[in-house]
């Protein structure tokens, strides 16, 4: 039978639910000779923000027991770079293009945005990472307070109709919180989870491996972890949600479907297997096909 792997979320129209997470794919075009880009539903970009940046010293990455920790730093060629020298060959895809981007103030937020949506060709939509530090508030991390997230929301929808998506932490005490608060600050889609904090140390130096200390935590090992939140989003918000965390697998990808992400992101996967997104695109078709599934949307949100 005839099986349809296009999604909606929103206003956002996927030809299939696997995108790519930002920060583990770069700019799509450093996996070109890996991966027929068109395949997939869409890629994210690493985040840009306002001026270049190199990060944070190293170490940066480590491979810890299920999974991995980062500390990049949001490492990027700042968004004029990324506008003359990334865009072009985005431009040149099929899938969607989403354009990841973050800062360290709301002003900074709004001012990348607003250099997007002066030359947006070729972008469908945006997703806010709000894990940085908002340097106006001490450094307290954005996506942590409802009424940081409510009110950067709503000063970004101010600036595009373009879909705009906002990446929910897990390091909070109420997801669900977070997630009615973009609602009402005006997101269209929801995406959880980012990383969780995560440390790691060397115990012959007694030293921390990451040069930062702490860093990001990614991997199978937050699959059911990931699950829960997104389960949880989706009892609470009426938004759309695409579900990250672990997924490495065709039954990780059903499984967050039927928890109720309408798309998913692989993210560390990438790094183990550079060509799995569109691998799990073909398994996927192959399950509804065999399965008489008409429409993978079908599956979203549909446990028993």
């Amino acid at each position: 039978m005839q099986t349809s792997l296009a999604v909606r979320l929103g206003k956002l129209e996927l030809k299939n639910p696997i995108l790519t997470a930002s920060g583990t794919f770069g700019y799509g075009q450093e996996f070109d000779e890996f991966v027929d880009l068109n395949r997939l539903g869409g890629i994210i970009t690493k985040s840009v923000t306002r001026n270049a940046r190199i990060g944070n010293p190293p170490h940066r990455i480590v491979e810890v027991p299920g999974g991995l920790l980062n500390s990049i730093g949001l490492a990027n060629v700042g968004v004029e770079s990324f506008i003359s020298d990334k865009m072009p060959f985005l431009r040149t895809l099929q899938c969607r293009k989403i354009v990841n981007i973050a800062g360290e103030s709301l002003e900074e937020f709004a001012e990348v945005l607003t250099k997007l949506e002066e030359s947006p060709e070729g972008i469908d939509g945006y997703e806010v990472n709000l894990s940085c530090p908002n340097v106006e508030e001490g450094g307290r991390t954005f996506g942590k307070d409802p009424k940081q997230v409510f009110l950067i929301t709503q000063a970004l929808r101010k600036i595009t109709d373009r879909p705009l998506i906002v990446k929910l932490t897990p390091d909070c005490s109420d997801i669900g919180q977070l997630g009615l608060a973009a609602q009402e600050g005006g997101a269209d889609i929801l995406s959880a989870i980012n990383t969780f904090v995560g440390m790691a140390i060397d115990s012959r130096k007694r030293k921390p491996v990451l040069g930062t200390v702490t860093g990001g935590f990614s991997g199978p090992a937050l699959k059911s972890l990931a699950l829960a939140k997104v389960y949880e989003l989706g009892q609470t918000v009426s938004l759309p949600i695409i579900g990250i965390g672990g997924i490495f697998t065709l039954t990780d990808v059903i499984e967050f479907l039927l928890a109720g992400a309408s798309a998913v992101q692989i993210g560390t996967a990438n790094y183990i297997e550079p060509r799995i997104s569109e691998r799990l695109v073909d398994q996927l078709e192959g399950y509804c096909q065999e399965n008489s599934i008409a429409s993978v949307s079908e599956l979203v949100g549909a446990l028993e």
